[in-house]
């Protein structure tokens, strides 16, 4: 018997170029999206080690521990203020709350305005108090040359 060879001819379809053109731009976007899944999903890993590398870098830690150093030492200052400070004050000026009470009233024609000067004159003295004990203290303890190189 003989062998029959069969033969299958395969249709070679013609694509125009602009139909191929538009193929290779659609893979190209699909290679483009996953790379770009791909750079995202590294990036979410990268970020973690950023902010890590930003706290070291940055001296985050150092800024915290100054900061509750820092209110720690505001408080001092309020209660230095307060109970040294404040009674100076009182002997020269009288009663605080006397001063804070302290206003005068403006007239003209139908209309008033009251100035109270007294609280503004009394939260500049605690200013300039809290001011002087932070100066003296930074100053007699050297704390200003702490940090010239």
């Amino acid at each position: 018997m003989a062998q029959k060879s069969t033969k299958k001819t395969v249709a070679k379809k013609t694509v125009s170029p602009q139909k191929e053109a538009a193929i290779r731009r659609d893979e190209d976007r699909k290679i483009e999206a996953a790379a770009r899944l791909k750079g995202a999903a590294g990036k979410a890993s990268s970020h973690g080690s950023g902010f890590m590398n930003f706290i070291r870098e940055q001296g985050v830690v150092g800024l915290a521990v100054g900061l509750a150093i820092g209110t720690a030492a505001g408080d001092t200052v309020k209660q230095l203020v307060g109970a040294f400070i404040d009674p100076i004050v009182q002997l020269i000026i009288g009663s605080q709350e006397g001063l804070k009470a302290a206003e005068f009233t403006l007239q003209v024609g139908d209309r008033t305005a009251t100035f109270t000067w007294g609280a503004f004159v009394s939260s500049l003295i605690s200013l300039l108090a809290v001011a002087f004990v932070v100066y003296a203290i930074v100053h007699f303890l050297k704390l200003d040359k702490a940090d010239k190189k």
